[in-house]
């Protein structure tokens, strides 16, 4: 059994909000950025690929959000709706903004690079008024993501969602999601990522986004363990480490510790992985899997991530992630 107690009495097992944008991933492996001629298009954005992540996983999806009035914001609406992501919280831009985009660079499995187009982009024009607590109140977990914290008013629009969800009972879950070109200054970061964090049950991110979070307070740890417990005194349930290659690791309030290494797998490029490994992991959080054995789930799926192209498309389903482990455990059992 997980340590968290969702309620069961939910019509949404998830709601994410925050940043749907487009990804236009180099379709010329091995070339630098400004050689690339050709690219392919894909919904791209972390709070946007959790959402189809975990609706590939049969979760009842949702996502609150802004879109633009043009042919990407119809491209992403479209693209939820597809994959039966509930789109009645996308509220469409009249104000001419655009949809962020993000251009990505695979030069190798170990140089993979992005080039962000942020100024302007129109999630981050997501206002208090667009969030709806009627909505909130039937999810069981609201996630967010870190970028939308960046910039008002989709800054008020998180705080109004946290306020909301705190309410109705809603487990909250903060996936760090750190971006620094969309921050006017750490101090700016570090502020306004703790006061959310404060108030989430789960928290997933890398070392150095939780460092980055420690900049204002200038707590200095020095085990992820430390870094760990200092929000599992503020009351959080779980605290995820990331440690790319080496896997993760997963802090509990009761105590314990899980560790996990990263399954096999033939890598194409390195981002997508922690959406994946996210949605995964939430997912067997939700169906009753240990800590241990949710993180399992989140690491095959990204593993599976990393080995195609795109992040949204290439998110499994529980099927896939389970026939990967399955495969990749016997494997290991013959060497």
């Amino acid at each position: 059994m997980s340590n968290i107690k969702f309620a069961d009495d939910r019509e949404f097992d998830i709601v994410t909000i925050g940043r749907a944008a487009i990804d236009l991933n180099s379709d010329d492996f091995g070339t630098k950025m400004e050689n690339v001629t050709r690219f392919s298009k894909f919904l791209g954005g972390s709070p946007a690929n959790i959402a189809v992540a975990s609706a590939r996983l049969k979760q009842k999806t949702g996502f609150i959000g802004k879109v633009a009035n043009d042919q990407f914001g119809r491209f992403i609406t479209n693209y939820f709706y597809e994959n039966g992501i509930d789109t009645s919280q996308l509220v469409v831009d009249q104000t001419g903004a655009k949809t962020g985009l993000t251009f990505t660079e695979i030069i190798s499995p170990t140089d993979c690079s992005i080039l962000m187009y942020r100024e302007g982009a129109v999630d981050l024009k997501l206002s208090p008024e667009d969030v709806s607590e009627d909505f909130l109140k039937k999810t069981k977990s609201l996630l967010i993501s870190g970028t939308a914290l960046s910039m008002s008013p989709s800054r008020e629009a998180i705080f109004v969602a946290l306020e909301y969800a705190k309410k109705h009972g809603v487990k909250l879950i903060f996936d760090i999601d750190y971006r620094p070109y969309t921050w006017k200054s750490d101090v700016e970061t570090s502020i306004y990522y703790s006061l959310v964090a404060q108030q989430c049950d789960v928290i997933i991110g890398t070392r150095e986004e939780f460092e980055m979070m420690d900049h204002v307070s200038k707590f200095k740890p020095e085990s992820d363990q430390d870094i760990a417990q200092k929000w599992l005194d503020y009351g959080a349930e779980i605290v995820v480490v990331k440690r790319g290659a080496a896997g993760s690791i997963a802090f509990t309030k009761s105590g314990e510790s899980f560790e996990q290494l990263p399954f096999p797998a033939k890598i194409i490029k390195t981002f997508g992985a922690g959406d994946s490994y996210a949605a995964a992991f939430i997912y067997g959080l939700m169906n009753n899997y240990s800590v241990k054995d949710a993180m399992e789930l989140g690491s095959a799926s990204a593993s599976l991530v990393i080995s195609s192209q795109s992040c949204s498309d290439a998110m499994p389903t529980i099927e896939q992630i389970t026939t990967f482990i399955q495969t990749a455990k016997k494997s290991e059992s013959v060497k």
